[in-house]
Formats: C-alpha cells, sequence, structure tokens
C-alpha cells in the first residue's frame, strides 16, 4: 500500500512540483515592479488609433501577472473593434468590484511592466463575424457580479477569455497552459475541448485531463497543467507554460 502512494506522490512531484518550483526560482532572479503603481501599465505602441484602419479587428492578449502569481498564471483579455469603429473596445475580469471591466487599460497595454504576447489577431470580414460572438458571450458571461471573482480555481481572468474562445471553436485556438482557470466549470465535466477536436473530464478545474489535436495532452492538477503541444512540438509546464517549437502565435512588439 505504501509503494503505490509514494509512487504517485513521486509522480506529482516530477511532473507538477519541481517544475513549479524551478520556474519560482527563476523568477525570483528577474526584475519586476514592486507593486501595481510602480508598474508600467501604457501602450506597448502595436495598435494605432482605431479610426486609423477601417476594418473589423479582433486580439486576445496574453500578460505575465505581478508579484507571487506571476510565478503560476498568466492574464488574458480581449480586444476588438467593429469595421468603422472609432475606438477600440478592451475586456478584462478583475478580481475587485464588479468583475468585467471595459477599457480600465489601453487594449495594447503593458501587463505588470511587461509587453503582453498576441494569442489571436483576426481582420477583415472573418473578424466582423466573429465580433457578434463575442459581444454575445461577454453580457451573458454569468460571473458578472460582485463577489463572483475567484482567483482559484476560477471564475477568474482566464475563465472568462476561455468562455469567448469557446464561442468561437473555428479559431483551433486555446489558452496557454499556464493561464490558471481557463478550465473551471461550475460543475464536474466531460464532453468535448474548447476547441471541440478532442474530449476533456475536469473535476471543477481543479483536476482533470485532455486529449486533443489543439490542446494537445494536458493533465491539470490544483490548476497546474503539464502536457503536451501535438500539433506544435513542444512541453507544457507548470509556471513555465510551453516550451518548443514556434505555435504560430506572436508576441506583441511596438510598431515600427
Amino acid at each position: 500500500m505504501r509503494r503505490p502512494f509514494r509512487r504517485i506522490v513521486l509522480t506529482i512531484f516530477i511532473l507538477f512540483l519541481l517544475p513549479l518550483a524551478v520556474h519560482g526560482a527563476l523568477y525570483s532572479m528577474q526584475s519586476r515592479a514592486e507593486s501595481y503603481a510602480a508598474a508600467d501599465w501604457s501602450s506597448i505602441g502595436m495598435l494605432g488609433p482605431a479610426g486609423s484602419e477601417r476594418e473589423a479587428r479582433l486580439l486576445i492578449f496574453t500578460g505575465r501577472t505581478g508579484h507571487w502569481r506571476g510565478i503560476f498564471a498568466v492574464h488574458s483579455w480581449v480586444v476588438f473593434k467593429p469595421e468603422g469603429a472609432a475606438s477600440w473596445s478592451r475586456f478584462d475580469v478583475v478580481g475587485w468590484g464588479e468583475p468585467v471591466r471595459k477599457n480600465y487599460w489601453a487594449p495594447d497595454s503593458h501587463w505588470w511592466g511587461m509587453a503582453p504576447r498576441v494569442l489571436v489577431d483576426v481582420r477583415g470580414a472573418a473578424a466582423a463575424a466573429l465580433i457578434p460572438k463575442v459581444e454575445t458571450t461577454i453580457a451573458h458571461y454569468q460571473y458578472n457580479r460582485l463577489g463572483d471573482y475567484r482567483m482559484w480555481p476560477g471564475p477568474n481572468s482566464n475563465t472568462f477569455t476561455a468562455s469567448v474562445l469557446r464561442a468561437m471553436p473555428e479559431l483551433e485556438i486555446t489558452l496557454p497552459s499556464n493561464a490558471i482557470g481557463k478550465d473551471f466549470r461550475p460543475a464536474p465535466y466531460l464532453g468535448l475541448t474548447d476547441s471541440r477536436t478532442g474530449i476533456e473530464a475536469s473535476l471543477f478545474g481543479v483536476v482533470g485531463i485532455k486529449l486533443g489535436w489543439v490542446e494537445g495532452v494536458e493533465l491539470n492538477f490544483l490548476g497546474l497543467v503539464t502536457g503536451l503541444d501535438l500539433r506544435h512540438p513542444a512541453v507544457k509546464l507548470p509556471g513555465f507554460g510551453r516550451i518548443g517549437v514556434a505555435d504560430g502565435t506572436a508576441l506583441a512588439a511596438p510598431a515600427g
């Protein structure tokens, strides 16, 4: 009885806790803003004025969170503008006040002083077709009342963005494995993955397993994810996210 238990503990340590400890050590050696007030939240200069381009556009960004939370997770948000719109619309979920916030920061802002990653960037007719789905999902997001936010296991900012991506399975995009909260559901779940290219079993986003073409293989333990990216060969490790060949998404950079 003791030997199987020890094997389980050792497996959990190797797959989940050891990578997280290594990432935590590396993270602690990096220079980061000591407080919200000290961090840079300005635009990185990637997106110009909405009126400078007529076509519709839809983006999803992710950025490493601040303080100790950055060891574990990234934050994600949604940005869009319909065709001919004069302004961008940015939606985040936060942990104070009413969870869903509109245009609280610049659409392409630094997040805790660091440039974000662009996960989705769709333009033109394709974006115009998707934006109504995004707007409907945001309008009906079920965790939009004061007190609904919960950092772990969710619902949090990544739960919100995951719900938006579920409305657009044709994009075949999934949030990074270190977007803690992306797998939160209010009840045990057995069914298709968010991209509808595989199957998933999950207990409230606390423990679970996924196997799909887009999601790859993911093992979830207490919100920490270890796995493999099958489409774009890479490993997924707690804290780190994915490590491997480029997956087709881009790093946001100031306009040249």
